[in-house]
């Protein structure tokens, strides 16, 4: 990060040799879920960050992309998380790498709130390249 002359308002980064302004959290909306809440933290055309809540006891569906691979690292909580075959507790400072088209899951088992933060890397981010296989709160599309 650059700090202009004067201060540290409007604080700057460079990207791949382009500038970018610094997000703040009034350019954050946020987005409520059965299970919790997210925030978009930033997003450009190969990558977008969100800040993902789960409250005590909720899971998100079990759900797989294709169009995007997805790096979620731990920042306070405890993470159960199913990456394929795989099932595993992580901590805070704890990451894992979710593959394009693996099928995962997120839940929260403990009694606080879990706080990640989600890199998505790809062609694209939107919420309709989620799909679906079980779902808790009856969001899952039924079998063809």
């Amino acid at each position: 990060l650059q700090a202009p002359a004067g201060g540290g308002a409007g604080l700057l980064s460079t990207h791949r040799g382009r500038q970018c302004g610094a997000m703040t959290s009034a350019a954050t909306a946020r987005t409520d879920r059965p299970w919790g809440h997210f925030e978009d933290l930033r997003e450009e055309t190969d990558y977008k960050i969100k800040l993902i809540v789960v409250r005590p006891d909720h899971r998100l569906s079990l759900q797989r992309h294709r169009r995007r691979n997805e790096h979620r690292v731990v920042a306070s909580g405890r993470a159960d998380v199913e990456v394929g075959e795989r099932s595993l507790q992580l901590g805070p400072g704890e990451s894992v790498d979710v593959p394009r088209l693996a099928w995962h899951r997120l839940g929260n088992s403990g009694s606080e709130d879990l706080v990640l933060l989600e890199l998505q890397m790809g062609e694209y981010f939107g919420e309709d390249d989620i799909e679906r296989r079980a779902d808790d709160y009856g969001r899952a599309a039924p079998a063809p």
